[in-house]
């Protein structure tokens, strides 16, 4: 690519360049990854539009402020390798947030170019030279510095856990981290499809943790295999970070929610990533068989995306998103709701269900709808719906799938009572710190946020990584100022 210097007036003239994806007709018969990834070209002159401004708000706009600028320079530059190291000064999962951070609601959202133009493809970018990094085997493994002594207990192996991990082991802690489940990753591994995060770009994050000396045990539910307590007083672990997630499905309330073929929707997400559920009677986990079925996501967010999508690639005839708001008040990202209607996803807007309705087998059948109409806006800022009298229907449908948040691990509660928790079960903690109200306890993620964005669970792990060192080792990390 011809790399002569460029004035803005000539960046501006370059159009965002479109990532190559899969034929929508044909990724629906499969769970290969949708988009196909920038070639060299593509990204560099994508990362061309970048006008290197001199006072980036694109950074701020980042929750673990990656160096967004100086990455994107290297692309332009065509030092791939400089570029995702110098992601990692900031960011280790850069393949995994290239993937699935919201950037148009974060950096992206606040680059100079959304004004006049579109903003530069900066998760694009990040999945390139993160992919590009693994692809060509020149994965550079971070410096570790004398070990400390000290050993920190991390409980949950998804982004918060992660993050805090690598912290912390690059500090010269030892680090174990303990996952309930039997495979590493947490939401990252149960919770997002093959077709939007393939599970061994997961894998692969995770072994370079395992290089840097992180240990990693499975099966383990702390609250039930082992207290917190028992880490501190018994494994004499100096600190311990929590990071399990909001793994607690929220359900409907509404009659008939017992019957069989009603899933929340991480239960069915889980047995279809985790347990390959897709793959029956090969794998021995079975799920709903929804090969020319009718198939009902109720929800709005990017997890009934996901599970919907999802029962599509499973063979449903009608796969269906209700939805009790329009389109507009959807929090999903507006590029998951474009793949869906682009895979005949039917969207039913502005209704809601009263009551699943099963046969004499408690098999379910269909759900009763009431139509609704958008009111004064709620305290989300969204317009709250109201029903519409008289207007109840039957939807005939074979399966359910329930996507309307999730709460807080109980267990926690339930066996460290002195860690503080809100009204809504999330652990409380100094946001500064991470701490908790527990001596030397820190949590970070959606069991203090509730459910949010991998970038925001991983800031987090990095917060209270950065409080734990300074505790115990009485000073700053060696790293802030890479």
């Amino acid at each position: 690519m011809d790399l002569k210097p460029m004035t803005t007036k000539e960046r501006l003239a370059i159009p965002r360049q479109p990532m190559p994806a899969q034929d929508p007709k044909e990724r629906i018969r499969n769970f290969r990854e949708v988009h196909l990834g920038y070639t060299p070209e593509l990204a560099q002159r994508e990362a061309m539009r970048c006008i290197q401004c001199k006072d980036p708000a694109c950074i701020k706009g980042c929750p673990v402020n990656i160096k967004i600028d100086k990455f994107i320079k290297l692309i332009a530059e065509g030092d791939f390798l400089g570029a995702v190291r110098k992601i990692k000064e900031d960011n280790i999962l850069p393949a995994i947030c290239g993937r699935v951070c919201p950037q148009e609601d974060q950096c992206e959202k606040v680059c100079i170019l959304e004004k006049k133009h579109e903003s530069v493809a900066i998760g694009n970018l990040e999945r390139f030279v993160a992919d590009y990094e693994r692809e060509t085997g020149n994965v550079e493994l971070p410096e570790i510095l004398p070990a400390t002594g000290k050993r920190i207990a991390v409980i949950g192996s998804g982004p918060a856990g992660l993050s805090c991990a690598n912290d912390l082991a690059r500090l010269g802690h030892s680090v174990t981290v303990y996952e309930a489940l039997h495979q590493l990753g947490g939401v990252l591994m149960y919770g997002i499809p093959e077709f939007r995060l393939p599970k061994d770009i997961v894998q692969a994050e995770i072994d370079g943790l395992k290089q840097i000396g992180v240990e990693f045990v499975t099966n383990t539910v702390v609250g039930r295999s082992v207290t917190i307590d028992e880490l501190m007083e018994e494994e004499h672990f100096d600190a311990v970070f929590i990071g399990v997630g909001a793994g607690l499905p929220w359900f409907m309330g509404i009659p008939g929610e017992n019957l069989l073929g009603v899933y929340s929707a991480n239960e069915f997400l889980t047995r279809v990533n985790l347990m390959k559920a897709y793959d029956f009677p090969q794998s021995d986990t079975p799920v709903f068989d929804c090969r020319d079925k009718n198939v009902a996501v109720f929800g709005g967010g990017n997890t009934a995306m996901d599970a919907v999508r999802t029962a599509k690639r499973l063979g449903a005839e009608h796969a269906y998103i209700v939805y009790r708001r329009s389109e507009a008040e959807m929090p999903a990202r507006k590029e998951e709701i474009d793949h869906a209607k682009n895979e005949g996803i039917e969207f039913l807007l502005l209704m809601n269900p009263i009551a699943f309705i099963g046969n004499e087998q408690q098999w379910l059948t269909g759900v009763k709808c009431i139509r609704m109409e958008l009111g004064e806006a709620d305290e989300s800022g969204r317009r709250k719906p109201v029903p519409v009298k008289d207007s109840e229907f039957l939807l005939p449908i074979d399966m359910a799938v329930i996507s309307i948040g999730n709460g807080s691990n109980p267990l926690i509660k339930q066996t460290t009572p002195e860690i503080e928790v809100s009204r809504r079960d999330t652990i409380v903690v100094d946001i500064n710190s991470m701490a908790t109200s527990k001596e030397n306890v820190y949590a970070g993620g959606d069991i203090v946020t509730g459910g949010a964005t991998v970038i925001l669970a991983m800031g987090a792990g990095r917060t209270a990584a950065k409080a734990i060192h300074e505790k115990l080792a009485g000073q700053a990390p060696d790293f802030d100022n890479e």
